[in-house]
This record gives structure tokens, C-alpha cells and sequence, in this order.
């Protein structure tokens, strides 16, 4: 959703500063995902020093886009290797609430997290499979931006429960978004 509305609108305020970077879009894909793994490692025991990692692996992830846009430097491979950190950024993010809720005796925080985390991986997987028929399917509430967001506000406030409670509903409510989306456009070419 903030993907789709906003798309690229750092470009163009970033322009003159990633046209000075000489490191590679590949180096902030890299970095962004080693902060966001230290980040899942101090979320268990202090969330609010995990917020802030997750919302400066945030800002590296955002970088390699940029960087790599404004410096002709998009690759297929670059934006494959973006994905692929992207979803076990995911998965140790999801992870370490999980153990942070098991720390605080909270069952059903285990459950959320581990059930939210499969909604994120089968929103990744009907947008990749989409991508394999030929369509389009950048659609749904939950993308990415938007449970990291969470997350991060969860790691601030302490209200663990009902964000995960948030994400798990919208997560998978996505994936619904998705499939219908789909399914219209494979009926619209059969018309």
C-alpha cells in the first residue's frame, strides 16, 4: 500500500546525495540486512534498542533502491538478492518476537508471530508467482513497508499483542487481496 502510493518518492530529495555514493546498491542491501539481524538479536531483551536498529536497517534498505536508480545501477541480480534478505530480514524479526513473547509467558504472541510471518512470506510468494504468469500484483494493505512500520511502533510502545494481532489479520488478508487480484486479471485475458 505505502509502496504503491509513494513508490519512489525519496528518489528525486536523495538524488544529490546518492549520486555522491560510491558504494555499491549490493553494499546497503547487505548492510541493511546485518542491522536488521542484530536488531531480531536485541529485540528479546531490550525492544526499544531493536526498534531503532529496525528503523536504521529500514533506512539502509531504502538506500540500495536509491543508490541504485540514480546510478544506473539497477541489476536483476541486485533486486533478487534485495528480496531474498528481505524475507529472512522477516523471518528473524518475526522470530525474535516470538521468543521475546515467549519470555513474557505470552502464548498467543508466539502463535501471532510465527502465524503473521506466514502471511508475509505468501504475500512475497503470490506477488513472485504473479510475476511468473506475467501479472502484476503489487496490490493489498500489508506489503512490507508497512509491517516493518509495525513492528518497529510494537518494539516502541510495548504493544506487542495487538500489533501482532494487526499483522497476522492484515497479513493474510493480503494474501486474499492478492489472489482475487490475480484471479480478475487472468479472467480480464480470457475476455
Amino acid at each position: 500500500m505505502l509502496s504503491a502510493k509513494l513508490g519512489h518518492f525519496l528518489d528525486k530529495p536523495l538524488k544529490p546525495v546518492a549520486r555522491r555514493i560510491r558504494l555499491t546498491p549490493n553494499f546497503f542491501t547487505a548492510a541493511g540486512f546485518l542491522i536488521t539481524v542484530l536488531a531480531a538479536f536485541t529485540i528479546p531483551y531490550n525492544p526499544k534498542a531493536g526498534g531503532v536498529l529496525i528503523l536504521l536497517g529500514g533506512a539502509f534498505d531504502l538506500l540500495d533502491g536509491v543508490v541504485a536508480r540514480t546510478n544506473g545501477k539497477v541489476t536483476d541480480f541486485g533486486a533478487f538478492l534485495d528480496s531474498v534478505l528481505d524475507r529472512y530480514s522477516d523471518a528473524f524479526l518475526s522470530l525474535a518476537i516470538a521468543w521475546y513473547m515467549v519470555l513474557q509467558g505470552q502464548e498467543t504472541g508466539v502463535f501471532l508471530s510465527i502465524g503473521a510471518l506466514v502471511g508475509a512470506f505468501l504475500i512475497s510468494y503470490a506477488r513472485a508467482r504473479a510475476g511468473a504468469l506475467g501479472r502484476n500484483c503489487h496490490t493489498g494493505i500489508m506489503e512490507r513497508p508497512e509491517r516493518i512500520i509495525l513492528i518497529a511502533v510494537a518494539c516502541f510502545t510495548g504493544y506487542f499483542l495487538p500489533i501482532l494481532w494487526l499483522l497476522f489479520i492484515l497479513t493474510h488478508l493480503t494474501v486474499i487481496q492478492r489472489i482475487i487480484h490475480v484471479k480478475k486479471e487472468c479472467l480480464k485475458q480470457k475476455t
